[in-house]
């Protein structure tokens, strides 16, 4: 019985395949490619952003509120500190670090906000490629399934014009029948994926909001003014005290030399 259930079961497996090709053409194929490749691109996109997406954790919203409130370099080691295998993989754990690094060194504000935006971009550009090929797959069914029918009502009407007008009406409506299955297909494909791309660019958009909001914070928070360092004023004081001396010197010399 197992050994009947075996030869049966690849018949069983390709039977409604094959009648699909048969029914669709070489159409059917390019679709049945289009939706595995979208899918891949899905469930990648899935499992990067799992991983590898902008999000805010506890000790980045902690390090945000304090900081937004007195900024100090000790909500940068604090954001260090947490330094699990997750979060070494945030982005934007690892952009705040950055412009709040490059704010207490007080560097130029218009170059910081030039390299953030470069990186903040670079941190999103991994999830535009799936993005891509999910629109692609939801934008081609449609028109390849169209294609599909196009063919198969050409191949139906060239079949009735092969027997001069004699075919029955049972006879075209089968080939319309078979014309209108890739259409079909083409439909059944596109739609999820369209809703798919829909979704994923909502989502982008979420977390580009979120990587903004995060470096406005940081970029926006008052530093304290840096301490003023007495010896500069005390040497300049000396200075201006021993200049009279120096020219009065050379005045006298001046004077005995005639």
């Amino acid at each position: 019985m197992s050994d009947a259930l075996l030869n049966a079961s690849p018949g069983g497996l390709s039977g409604p395949l094959q009648q699909l090709v048969e029914m669709g053409g070489p159409v059917i194929l390019v679709l049945l490619a289009l939706a595995v490749a979208g899918l891949v691109s899905f469930f990648y996109l899935m499992l990067t952003g799992a991983v590898y997406a902008p999000r805010h954790s506890r000790a980045l919203r902690t390090a945000l509120a304090h900081w937004a409130q007195a900024p100090d370099r000790k909500h940068l080691q604090q954001l260090r500190a947490s330094s699990g295998w997750l979060a070494r993989r945030n982005p934007l754990r690892n952009l705040v670090m950055q412009a709040m690094q490059a704010r207490l060194t007080r560097q130029h504000p218009e170059r910081l906000r030039e390299v953030l935006r470069r990186d903040a971009g670079a941190a999103l550009e991994p999830f535009n490629a799936p993005l891509k090929v999910v629109e692609v797959v939801a934008a081609l069914a449609p028109l390849l399934g169209l294609l599909g029918t196009v063919l198969g009502m050409m191949d139906a009407f060239g079949a009735m014009a092969a027997t001069e007008g004699r075919a029955n009406a049972s006879q075209l409506s089968g080939g319309i029948y078979e014309a209108l299955t890739t259409t079909a297909a083409g439909l059944i494909v596109a739609i999820p994926f369209a809703a798919l791309a829909a979704w994923i660019e909502f989502r982008l958009r979420r977390l580009n909001t979120l990587v903004n909001a995060a470096l406005v914070t940081v970029l926006t928070a008052t530093l304290p003014e840096p301490a003023i360092d007495p010896e500069p004023a005390a040497n300049s004081a000396t200075e201006t005290a021993d200049e009279p001396s120096l020219d009065l010197a050379s005045a006298r010399f001046a004077h005995a030399t005639g």
